[in-house]
């Protein structure tokens, strides 16, 4: 049987799946819509894997009235097949979420449909194309309602609404209406990724990059190259550096050793997906601190990538202590050493920062943060978990203010949601538990809402069941 036989059939497995499990039925969501104005019940910005779940999630609950929106081409949505430069995914090949337990869905029946039993068994992790790829199939077999080339740019109140400014290819897109927004904006929606001041201050924009932008590699080649961060990214454009042709890599660690045990791993059980939201503050925090104290090791291939290389170095203990621009070369001070350059590229992860996102611009001032709400014990300290936003149980941000009590009409499930939900947002490993949550929180929001109504409605309903009343005939 050929691949698009195989996909053919899966998809008519997918069609009956959801339509044997699709009970009850009815659209029930109160449409909010008039003559000259649609309201969306739920309007989520990011199309990449944790929007494609979350649309799925809200037509599981019949919530049906809703848009994706993504700035990036269809196709190119998250870092996929634009700036990652890991070559697989690292979360094991056997995760699911997106399908929200609709086995026909799940990556291993796509990828067993796609490239056969044997590609399934032999593979080791999911490659990053082949993910993309997955994700593109799904959005189609799941109708998800995805608008590509639209950027938010605005949210604020209007009314019991939300009003949503943003801009296409061909500049300003009129207001658009919504009950609920979610933030599915990936590792940088709630902040950017940042160049720390020390590079940024100091180099001309030419002589830098940062792991969350695309790089032609091909820029690198012959160059000495000094990387900052000792995550898995700065690990993958390190190998994607040397590989390309780069005279040499230097990979610098602020840390005393290098992480080998992956808390990831521990995490990956059912009710700590499903179930930190539920804990104390306490207990979030220090489960959060610890993880930020420990890091996680790059995975053993990607060490490999690198390390096959002569040309490859890596200094522990070595924060960068000054950088400047000496005689046409970048000359990088650190504790164990002094070093030249011809580039640098800065894998320090994304910043939370609420106020530097446009479309957070109005409510940026008015989002609690975990510093408002909570002080750490001296031994968990952290002053950047402390900027987190403090989100309410189903995702939503709270006020610092109850005055501003309409901010809980936005989700947050973006990286920034980690302190408060866990292994969720746009983790892999969280989609699954993630989207359940945030689907039921906002279902249950919309239903509570117009409880009014619906007692009328419940109250005025007289559709007769029972049609005749007496003995029946002998």
């Amino acid at each position: 049987m050929s691949a698009d036989d195989r996909l053919r059939r899966l998809e008519a497995e997918v069609a009956r799946d959801i339509a044997l499990t699709s009970y009850p039925t009815p659209e029930w969501v109160r449409s909010r819509s008039t003559p000259d104005r649609r309201v969306l019940d739920v309007l989520i910005i990011g199309a990449g894997q944790a929007g494609l779940a979350l649309a799925f999630a809200l037509r599981r609950r019949a919530v049906t009235e809703v848009e994706v929106w993504d700035e990036a081409e269809e196709g190119r949505e998250g870092p996929w097949v634009t700036y990652a430069k890991m070559r697989t995914l690292r979360t094991p090949k056997h995760l699911t979420g997106p399908d929200q337990g609709v086995p026909s869905l799940t990556p291993e029946a796509w990828y067993r449909a796609r490239y056969g039993d044997t590609a399934w068994e032999q593979l080791r992790f999911i490659p990053k194309e082949h993910w993309q790829e997955y994700l593109g199939w799904f959005r189609r077999v799941t109708a998800a309602p995805v608008r590509n080339g639209v950027r938010a740019t605005g949210i604020r109140p209007d009314g019991d609404l939300m009003e949503v400014r943003a801009v296409g290819p061909d500049g300003e897109i009129g207001r658009t209406w919504a009950r609920r927004v979610i933030l599915a904006t990936g590792m940088a929606g709630n902040g950017r990724w940042s160049v720390p001041g020390i590079i940024a201050e100091n180099l001309p924009e030419d002589r830098y990059d940062h792991t969350g932008a695309p790089l032609d590699t091909e820029t690198l080649r012959g160059k000495r190259i000094g990387v900052l961060g000792g995550g898995a990214s700065a690990f993958d454009y390190a190998g994607e550096a040397l590989e390309t042709g780069a005279h040499s890599v230097d990979l610098f660690y602020r840390r005393a050793e290098i992480p080998r045990v992956n808390p990831f791993r521990w995490m990956e059980f059912y009710a700590f997906g499903a179930h930190f939201p539920d804990l104390s503050d306490d207990d979030k925090w220090r489960f959060t601190a610890r993880f930020q104290q420990t890091n996680q090791p790059v995975p053993q291939y990607t060490w490999d990538r690198c390390a096959r290389f002569a040309q490859f170095s890596w200094h522990v203990s070595s924060p960068w202590e000054s950088v400047a621009l000496v005689d046409g070369e970048i000359e990088v001070r650190t504790p164990t050493g002094t070093f030249r350059f011809d580039h640098v590229i800065a894998g320090t992860g994304p910043s939370v920062e609420l106020e530097v996102r446009p479309e957070l611009a109005e409510l940026a001032p008015r989002i609690a943060r975990w510093r408002d709400r909570y002080q750490a014990p001296d031994e968990w300290k952290d002053d950047a978990l402390a900027e987190y936003p403090y989100l309410g149980s189903g995702f939503e941000f709270l006020p610092r203010d109850p005055a501003d009590a309409w901010v809980s009409r936005v989700y947050d499930f973006t990286y920034g949601a980690r302190l408060s939900m866990g292994l969720n947002g746009n983790m892999n490993s969280g989609l699954g538990a993630g989207a359940r949550r945030l689907g039921d929180a906002v279902s249950r929001s919309l239903f509570v809402e117009d409880a009014d109504a619906f007692f009328d409605s419940y109250r005025a309903y007289d559709t007769p069941e029972l049609v005749e009343v007496g003995r029946p005939d002998a």
